[in-house]
């Protein structure tokens, strides 16, 4: 018996618990493969043998004053092409992404976003198995209720 996937929007709220983010609005994107995070000041790190990166986000669209530094644990470099055709290579992450109350993890290739509509992209392998896409709705998991404004 299949079960009913759960419909999502062209665009969601979703939250990023292990780096300490509660909300942040994310591209659904079927036409992309991987997924991407806003990140700056992005930086490989080695300590004991093992690779980390370090970066700073900013999750609110179009806004500064907001800004989560974290430090994780690289899973590899990747090369990737944008959406313009470019390559480059980047980090990848993979860390746990909720979105319409469920929790998955993924992976992310970190990129500056600056110039993006949107400070975060969740492609196709992060939904796949998991979600229908509805491409003429936006936020079926709801809008985030302020507790005050500009929090996050």
């Amino acid at each position: 018996m299949r079960r009913e996937l759960p419909h999502v929007g062209w665009r969601e709220w979703v939250s990023l618990p292990a780096l300490g983010v509660r909300r942040i609005k994310a591209k659904i994107d079927t036409g992309a493969r991987s997924s991407a995070l806003h990140a700056f000041e992005i930086e490989v790190v080695r300590r004991g043998g093992a690779a980390y990166v370090r970066f700073v986000l900013h999750p609110l669209q179009r806004s500064l004053k907001r800004s989560v530094a974290a430090e994780v644990p690289l899973l590899e470099e990747r090369h990737v092409r944008s959406s313009n055709g470019l390559v480059s290579r980047r980090p990848v992450i993979r860390t746990a992404v909720e979105i319409l109350g469920e929790r998955r993890e993924v992976e992310l290739t970190l990129v500056p976003r600056d110039e993006m509509g949107f400070r975060m992209l969740l492609g196709r392998e992060a939904i796949r198995h998991g979600f229908l896409v509805d491409p003429g709705r936006s936020y079926l998991g709801g809008r985030p209720k302020r507790k005050g404004k500009g929090k996050v």
